[in-house]
C-alpha cells in the first residue's frame, strides 16, 4: 500500500460515490433516512433491537473504551485522522465520557509523519493483489494484527473511521456481550438471503442473527472482537472472490462480512440510533454522539439541499484529496441544518488548533 497514489485515490472515490448513489437517490426520493420504499410497496426502516432486560438496570460504573482507528498514510486519510483526534482529546475527559485509550491502526506497512501526534501502531497491508482494489478489506486484516500485538488496558473497544467526529462525550454503549452498534438501513441481511445464507448456514439460525450494521462505530468486548475478527477477515475475502455477492455487497461488502462474522460467533448487538448521525440527511446533533460525515453537503444560498450537484455552498471531504481543507471554512448560508453547521465549525475548530495543519 505505501504511498497511495493521486490516481488510486480517485478510483476509490468514485468506487464510494457509486456504492453510495442508489441509497442517497433513495433518501433524496422519499425525503428521510429513517425509513425506504421498495417497489412492493414494503417500507424499510432501521430496525431496533431492546436493550436486555437485565442490562435496563445496570449499575453506574465506569466501563472505559479503547478508540481503534484504521488508516492509511493517504494525505485524504490523515486530515481526516487528525481531526477525529482532536476531539477525541476534547471529550475524552468531560462529564459523561468513558473514553480509554487510542490507537491509529495503519495499515501502510510503514510509518508516516504523524506518529508524533497520533498514538499509532503501523501493520502490514495485505499482499499485493488480495484486496482487488478494494482497500477496505485491510480493515479486517489490520485488526487482526493489532489485537495479536497490542496490550489494551481497556475491556472495551470503540471501532471507529476517519470521517467520525465526536460531537459529544461517548460513555460506553454496550453491555457485557451485547455490543453496541449504529443500524444502517441499507444493511439488509433479510432481502439478501440467498446471498446471505453462502456464509451463514441454516444450522446457525435464522437470517435474522445477522444484525443490519457494519464494523463501525462498534462498542465492543474485547475478547468478543478478537474472536470475531479472524472469521470477519475470513468472510471478506470469501465474499471478495465470489462474483455475486461482490456485485450485490459492492462497496458495503466489509460491513455484512462483520455483520456475519459476529452472528456466527452467536453475537448480537444492541443496536442504537443516537450512537451517529450523518449530514445532510440527519438535522441535529441533539442526543447524538458521533458525527459521519460520509456524505457530501450541497446547497444554494437560499439554505435549500442540492444533492447531486455542486451548490453555490459546500463542504464533502472528497474536495480535499492531496491535502486537508483550508482552515476557517465558510460557513453554510443560512436555513442549512443545525447538523451541517456544527459540522463546519468543528472542522475549522480543530484546523485552526492543530499545529502545521497545511502539511499533507
Amino acid at each position: 500500500m505505501g504511498r497511495t497514489s493521486p490516481l488510486l485515490i480517485f478510483f476509490l472515490v468514485l468506487g464510494s460515490s457509486f456504492a453510495t448513489y442508489n441509497v442517497v437517490t433513495m433518501i433524496i426520493r422519499y425525503g428521510s433516512s429513517e425509513g425506504v420504499a421498495f417497489s412492493d410497496g414494503s417500507m424499510l426502516f432501521d430496525p431496533i433491537i431492546e436493550m436486555p432486560a437485565h442490562a435496563k438496570n445496570r449499575k453506574v460504573s465506569k466501563a472505559p473504551f479503547h478508540v481503534a482507528l484504521t488508516a492509511t498514510d493517504a494525505p485524504y486519510n490523515k486530515w481526516q485522522c487528525r481531526i477525529m483526534y482532536y476531539w477525541y482529546k476534547k471529550q475524552k475527559n468531560l462529564p459523561g465520557s468513558e473514553m480509554g485509550g487510542f490507537t491509529r491502526i495503519l495499515h501502510s506497512g510503514k510509518p508516516d509523519n504523524l506518529m508524533d501526534e497520533i498514538p499509532t501502531v503501523v501493520v502490514d497491508p495485505l499482499p499485493a493483489g488480495m484486496d482487488r482494489g478494494y482497500i477496505v478489506l485491510n480493515r479486517p486484516w489490520a485488526f487482526v494484527q493489532w489485537l495479536e500485538k497490542a496490550t489494551i488496558e481497556e475491556d472495551y473497544v470503540l471501532m471507529a473511521e476517519p470521517d467520525h467526529v465526536f460531537v459529544r462525550p461517548l460513555p460506553n454503549l454496550a453491555y457485557g456481550g451485547h455490543p453496541a452498534a449504529f443500524p444502517f438501513f441499507y444493511i439488509t441481511p433479510e432481502k439478501n438471503e440467498k446471498i446471505i445464507r453462502k456464509f451463514f448456514p441454516e444450522e446457525h439460525g435464522p437470517v435474522t442473527n445477522v444484525d443490519p450494521i457494519g464494523n463501525s462505530p462498534v462498542i465492543i468486548r474485547k475478547d468478543l472482537i478478537e474472536k470475531i475478527a479472524p472469521t470477519w477477515m475470513n468472510i471478506s475475502l470469501k465474499m471478495k472472490e465470489d462474483p455475486e455477492t461482490d456485485k450485490a455487497f459492492g462497496w458495503v461488502l466489509e460491513m455484512y462480512a462483520y455483520a456475519v462474522a459476529s452472528a456466527l460467533h452467536g453475537v448480537r448487538h444492541i443496536l442504537r440510533k443516537d450512537f451517529m448521525l450523518q449530514p445532510p440527511w440527519d438535522l441535529s446533533t441533539e442526543n447524538k454522539f458521533i458525527i459521519h460525515y460520509t456524505y457530501g453537503c450541497d446547497y444554494n444560498m437560499k439554505g435549500e439541499l442540492t444533492y447531486g450537484k455542486i451548490g453555490e455552498w459546500r463542504f464533502d471531504k472528497r474536495s480535499h484529496l492531496r491535502g486537508p481543507p483550508p482552515r476557517n471554512l465558510p460557513l453554510p448560508p443560512p436555513g442549512v441544518p443545525e447538523s451541517v453547521v456544527t459540522l463546519v465549525k468543528m472542522v475549522n475548530e480543530a484546523s485552526a488548533n492543530i499545529p502545521n495543519w497545511d502539511t499533507p
